[in-house]
This record gives C-alpha cells, sequence and structure tokens, in this order.
C-alpha cells in the first residue's frame, strides 16, 4: 500500500457478483453488461492517482495512461470542482477488439504480463466505470447502488476512449439476449437498493455467462502411445489451451496421419506453457482453423472447458 492513502478507504475485497443461471426480475434490480476485462479500483486524492487490482495491489506502472488520463491539469480541475479533495472509483480495465466489436481478455492479460511501451501501445485500454465508493470525506458504500450509480454518471458524464460509466438498463433478459446475439461475456444483474459489500457475502449482484465461441488455429498435437490425445490451440498468436472434448474417432485417425506428414521441430510458444511441459507434442508445419467453444478465458489466458464444435477435415490438405 502506497503512502498516504488511508487503508480504511480500500475494501479488502471488492464487491464481486455470484454466478446464477437465473436472470432474477422486478423493479428493483438494474442490468448491466460484465465487461471482459481486468478489475481495477481508483484512489484519487490531491493530484494523486492510484490504481489498484482487485488484491490490492498496486498497478500504476501497468496502466499508466490511464493515471496520466487522471493526472491532467484540465481533468484535476474538473475533479477538484466536483469531488472536494478525495474519490475511490471501481470499475474494469478492459481492451476493445475493434475486429470483433467487444473486449478481448488475452489481451487485457498481454498488458498485465507485459509493461513494456510497445505493448501498451499495441493494447491500449479503456477503464469501464460502475461503481462509486467514496467521495470528498463521504463512504459512499452504505447507500444504495441507484444513488451510487447516478452520482458516478454525474461526475463522469463523457464519455472517452480511455475512460467511460457502463450504461444501467432495466430489463434483464433483453440484454441477455443481446449478449447472446453479439457474443458479449455475459451480464451482471445489481439490486437497486444494495449497499457495497466486499467480496460475495451478499444476495444483491448475480452475474449469468454466455457460452462463447471462438475460431482458433490447431498448432500442435498431443499423444499417448500411438494415438492423438488432444489438440493445442492458439488464438491471435497466444496460447488458448488444449481441447479433446468433442473429438470423435475419424478426426482423431485423420489428424494424427496428418500430424505425421506436417509435423515441425519448430515450437509455436515459448517458453513452453507449464501445463504442455509434461506432454509428448508434435508441432504442425501447416496449423489448421477450429471453431470451439468454451465457459470463460482463465486468468491464464486458455479457454475454460472447451469443446470442439466443427474440424473440417476435408480441406485440410
Amino acid at each position: 500500500m502506497k503512502e498516504g492513502v488511508k487503508t480504511t478507504q480500500l475494501p479488502i475485497k471488492p464487491m464481486s457478483p455470484i454466478s446464477n443461471e437465473q436472470i432474477p426480475v422486478g423493479d428493483e434490480w438494474g442490468y448491466q453488461l460484465k465487461w471482459d476485462g481486468v478489475r481495477i479500483l481508483t484512489f484519487i486524492q490531491g493530484g494523486r492517482v492510484d490504481l489498484y487490482s482487485k488484491k490490492m495491489i498496486l498497478k500504476n506502472e501497468t496502466y499508466p495512461e490511464i493515471v496520466q488520463f487522471f493526472m491532467n491539469p484540465v481533468f484535476q480541475s474538473i475533479l477538484q470542482s466536483k469531488m472536494k479533495d478525495s474519490i475511490l472509483l471501481d470499475g474494469e480495465m478492459i481492451v476493445f477488439d475493434q475486429d470483433t466489436q467487444r473486449p478481448n481478455f488475452q489481451k487485457i492479460l498481454q498488458r498485465e504480463k507485459n509493461k513494456s511501451t510497445i505493448v501498451q501501445n499495441k493494447y491500449p485500454v479503456s477503464y469501464v466505470l460502475f461503481d462509486l465508493l467514496y467521495l470528498g470525506g463521504i463512504d459512499w458504500r452504505k447507500k444504495p447502488y441507484s444513488k451510487r450509480y447516478q452520482k458516478l454518471k454525474t461526475l463522469f458524464n463523457e464519455t472517452t476512449s480511455s475512460l467511460f460509466v457502463t450504461d444501467l438498463f432495466y430489463d434483464g433478459h433483453v440484454l441477455w439476449d443481446w449478449v447472446n446475439k453479439y457474443q458479449w461475456e455475459g451480464i451482471v444483474s445489481k439490486r437497486l437498493s444494495s449497499s457495497y459489500q466486499e467480496g460475495k457475502k451478499h444476495n444483491d449482484w448475480f452475474k449469468k455467462k454466455t457460452i462463447l465461441y471462438f475460431d482458433v488455429k490447431i498448432v500442435a498435437i498431443t499423444t499417448k502411445g500411438n494415438l492423438l490425445s488432444s489438440l493445442v490451440m492458439a488464438r491471435d498468436g497466444y496460447y488458448f489451451g488444449k481441447v479433446s472434448l468433442g473429438l470423435n474417432q475419424q478426426w482423431k485417425e485423420t489428424l494424427l496421419l496428418y500430424s505425421k506428414v506436417h509435423h515441425s521441430n519448430d515450437a509455436s510458444f515459448f517458453p513452453l506453457p507449464s501445463d504442455l511441459k509434461g506432454d509428448h507434442m508434435v508441432w504442425l508445419k501447416k496449423p489448421f482453423p477450429c471453431k470451439v467453444k468454451g465457459l470463460e478465458i482463465t486468468s491464464y489466458g486458455v479457454l475454460r472447458h472447451p469443446q470442439i464444435e466443427y474440424i473440417d477435415v476435408n480441406h485440410l490438405y
């Protein structure tokens, strides 16, 4: 914790939504997009800006452009006129993919892993705000979410590519249909009367996630004995995990033969991902496309519970 920050103003754990397949309905509920990014809290006081992770680790060096955005003299003047001496914000840091028109979790993970200027320029971030915890000497966490959100919208009423407040909707099923149609991560349902309660010790915020579909490249296979065991996936050039669920016998035989014809001595990833180190690998000179589905992308950048949807084995050669 950096000097100057009052530890009583920072939560030990940010309030987090609980998984629930049912979307709660009623006038007491509001609904928001689930942004596929990294949780970040921001404390601003006396011209000083500190960004904190979900585990309260300082992140100023990871997202320096957001620190600079808040440090801009014009913005600081506006903040001081509206917010007196201090503010504590909660939100999500994302990398928005212009091609897919949705956040890309693997790209924000690259920002987390690599603080170089090259990666910062390659993957610019946006800070999506959704909650207000503290303002000008007043703790807002006991106030209902509807009032916290309304105040947040008043304070940050302009949308920029660097920072904006997420929208609040009042029909969860309509939002869920939109999320499914455009393949976003999911939605978060929030009780409008809820206070800000740390962690998941509440019954007020719920998340529902979509099944995610991806077009990936198969860059290698793993084998056990003389049999194909799994396929190694890459997405946007990065390791995306292994998949075996959905492989039928015909695909296994065809792909094993393909690997013998197109094997390579050159690995696609360096360093080798830890979960590949004990496997017998056959790298491919000619990776092939595959459509897969899964539940979410983990904090390690791999697809959770992947399953093969389709491989066009007739066009491998």
